[in-house]
């Protein structure tokens, strides 16, 4: 695979199975999550997301990575737990995803909600766009979650139900090579243009950068904006996202 976008896949995706749309139980998500950690793609898998209640109830394993969703400081807690995510603005006794405003958060980092399970969860490319620069700017790194199931922004069910409802959704390739591109000073209406991108041809990814409209990232700064600022995105499902790509020739 070619280094840049091996950079940017590697450890994207954090697994989040207990939770809508595929809202699966803790039997089948930690079965799931040690299936994923020996398969081939594991490199392309971060952590576990298990709610502080659930930690007590799974059976972990040495080697695997955990972040747990609390509502303040958890106290003790089982050393694969390696961060926290909160409805609060600061920091809590781990790194710590906080899912507030951005102008109220201290010495933290931020979480950002791409989508739902209606139409009217999902905030627009102008709303992630304005997020990115935002928090660029402020040098804040940041985790995604909701809504990212597939590689490029695309007309899509919301859940897994016959009847679901349809909207545009946006694209992980989308928000987390827009993320690289605010995190190297791109102007935002290129940023604004990249997240509504379509089009799988539209973006060029060779041996030594991705490109897109003439716009370059090199492997080297792909992996600085992966490390310091684009961590990871929360779905339900690896495989939904990792079949995508393959479908898309991106994965062998």
């Amino acid at each position: 695979m070619a280094p840049p976008l091996r950079a940017l896949l590697a450890n994207l995706i954090d697994y989040a199975g207990l939770y809508p749309p595929a809202a699966l139980p803790l039997r089948i998500v930690l079965e799931r999550y040690r299936g994923f950690l020996a398969s081939p793609d594991a490199w392309i898998l971060n952590r576990l997301v298990l709610p502080l209640a659930k930690l007590r109830e799974a059976s972990m394993e040495n080697n695997w990575r955990i972040t747990a969703l609390v509502d303040d400081e958890p106290g003790p807690l089982p050393r694969q737990v390696e961060t926290l995510e909160v409805k609060l603005p600061h920091k809590l006794s781990l790194p710590t995803y906080c899912e507030a405003p951005i102008g109220q958060i201290a010495d933290a980092y931020i979480k950002i909600r791409t989508g739902g399970l209606t139409p009217e969860a999902i905030p627009s490319a102008d709303e992630i766009a304005d997020f990115l620069c935002d928090a660029a700017a402020r040098r804040l790194p940041f985790k995604a979650t909701a809504g990212l199931h597939h590689p490029l922004r695309s007309l899509r069910p919301l859940t897994y139900a016959q009847d679901s409802p349809q909207a545009m959704m946006h694209g992980f390739l989308n928000v987390f090579l827009a993320a690289a591109f605010a995190w190297h000073g791109t102007k935002r209406g290129v940023i604004l243009e990249i997240l509504n991108e379509t089009e799988a041809g539209a973006f060029e990814f060779g041996e030594k950068a991705i490109a897109w409209g003439g716009h370059r990232l090199s492997t080297q700064q792909i992996s600085e904006a992966r490390r310091d600022f684009a961590h990871s995105f929360g779905s339900c499902s690896f495989e939904e996202p990792v079949t995508d790509l393959r479908e898309l020739d991106l994965l062998p």
